[in-house]
């Protein structure tokens, strides 16, 4: 069952990256992604509670891929590299979707998952949460790397995957620095 969910979850999603191509996402219609991948609109409103909900979920799917190895020996650079390839590969998805400002928007949930992405991998790494300070200073780090990215995408990806990075990482406040560096990550 959980396979057949997640078939008619990409293929709904690869619809609407196909709708992306010729409609702004706020003039995507729930309609006319489930025609375009031949479902009904009840499978639609099955696995996801509107088209922003589908978006999110299939960030979710390339963050999970972009990030997947780190905290078991990959650094920081290179889950950052590999996240921007991903989204250069998807680069359509991208330039819709971080246009979008409406609620439940996709710059809001990256934000969401790329903060608690980092506050479990210094849980896991430490075995503590991070303490009020690190967790203020993750929050202005990963608005600002959402920015950029943002930017990037929607500036046309002039810099490479790896210069990218590099800012990323040269961008990082100190007391983050110091604690990746801790952990054997950057």
């Amino acid at each position: 069952m959980a396979d057949s969910i997640d078939s008619s979850k990409y293929k709904l999603a690869q619809a609407m990256k196909e709708c992306m191509k010729t409609t702004t996402v706020e003039n995507i219609t729930v309609k006319q992604v489930v025609e375009t991948c031949g479902v009904s609109r009840q499978t639609f409103y099955r696995n996801f509670i509107d088209k922003y909900d589908l978006i999110n979920w299939y960030f979710d799917r390339l963050l999970e891929e972009s990030f997947n190895e780190m905290g078991s020996g990959e650094t920081l650079r290179d889950g950052l590299i590999k996240k921007f390839k991903y989204i250069r590969q998807e680069r359509v998805f991208f330039q819709a979707a971080f246009k979008v400002d409406e609620q439940n928007n996709l710059k809001e949930h990256d934000f969401i998952m790329i903060f608690e992405f980092y506050c479990r991998l210094i849980r896991e790494k430490t075995g503590n949460l991070p303490d009020k300070k690190t967790r203020k200073l993750l929050e202005m780090y990963c608005q600002s790397s959402i920015y950029m990215t943002v930017q990037w995408v929607l500036k046309g990806m002039k810099e490479s995957e790896e210069e990218l990075a590099e800012l990323m990482i040269e961008a990082m406040p100190a007391h983050l620095e110091k604690k990746f560096k801790e952990m054997n990550i950057l």
